[in-house]
């Protein structure tokens, strides 16, 4: 297959390594998508732990010597920096693997670039190791929905204004990469990500809000999608909850996200970025509770993969 997705952490907020979270898993966010030869991780959770084990495996089998392996290459792009979304990179082991390539996009904030961004959060305060003594090639840009990012059938990245991108001559091979950015969700808003190849389309997003009646902007961005990966940390229960409401947290509820994708005729739909106190016997229930839905939607769960 051209066009794959595998859900490599679905767990919102932080890690939930129990016993009770094991069939749909503890990680936090990190999509792997495998579009013709080119490896795309949504986000850095701490489920890119294990993506990178597996990488790093295959990579030490591809040869005896370091020059004779297969190098290891990937584009990262980042929703935004919150920590549960970045919070596996510093782990991520082929960045210490001197031959690994990484192209790694994601959002500025207002007063900082990512690169610095992540150098602080991550590696200068918070890791023995800083981000410039890691031994693999990091290229970090910067990334925005006033971008619009091509990769080439060399895997070269090409990163346009989006207002350019009509008079931009695009090859059959070519992979599309735009972003909608959602201001619902505190403090710097969270980029959802689009992923086009030839007739296929994967829309990813996480820590995302919805408004009342809709957010019709992000509605056409997602219209007639073949997949949709939305968030839906919360039962409408517990978003309206009188004690402890979350409204104004920046995520949505299943009821969201069925409502998105109805509108905007997704073909399938995968909730994700659950709430780490949601056990597997809770999101069994609620798989139970939406059962006679019209959309087709599904449960996202570790290690699940489905193709385009």
């Amino acid at each position: 297959m051209e066009f794959k997705v595998k859900f490599r952490g679905i767990r919102g907020s932080y890690p939930t390594p129990k016993s009770t979270h094991l069939k749909y898993g503890g990680n936090t966010a990190c999509v792997e998508v495998n579009v013709r030869n080119r490896l795309i991780i949504l986000d850095a959770g701490t489920g890119i732990i294990e993506l990178g084990e597996n990488l790093t495996r295959e990579h030490i089998l591809s040869g005896n010597t370091i020059d004779e392996r297969k190098p290891i290459c990937a584009t990262i792009i980042l929703s935004h920096i919150h920590q549960d979304h970045i919070q596996g990179l510093p782990f991520f082991s082929p960045a210490f693997i001197k031959t690994t390539n990484l192209e790694i996009f994601g959002p500025d904030t207002n007063k900082e670039k990512l690169k610095d961004n992540l150098s602080t959060l991550l590696f200068d305060k918070g890791f023995p190791v800083s981000l410039d003594e890691i031994q693999g090639k990091l290229n970090i840009c910067s990334f925005s929905q006033k971008n619009t990012l091509i990769i080439k059938e060399n895997n070269e990245h090409i990163l346009i204004n989006a207002a350019d991108f009509n008079n931009y001559q695009t090859d059959e091979e070519d992979i599309i990469i735009t972003a909608y950015k959602t201001t619902a969700h505190p403090k710097n808003g969270c980029l959802c990500i689009k992923i086009c190849y030839k007739d296929k389309v994967l829309v990813y997003a996480t820590d995302k809000e919805c408004y009342v009646g809709s957010d019709k902007k992000f509605i056409e961005f997602a219209y007639g999608c073949d997949v949709l990966i939305h968030d839906a940390q919360y039962t409408h229960q517990d978003y309206i909850s009188p004690v402890m409401p979350k409204q104004g947290y920046g995520h949505s509820t299943f009821n969201m996200a069925i409502e998105t994708a109805k509108l905007a005729e997704a073909k399938k739909l995968y909730f994700f970025h659950y709430d780490p106190n949601y056990d597997d016997n809770i999101l069994d229930m609620l798989d139970k509770d939406f059962s006679n839905m019209t959309v087709d939607f599904n449960f996202s769960k570790e290690n699940l993969e489905i193709a385009l």
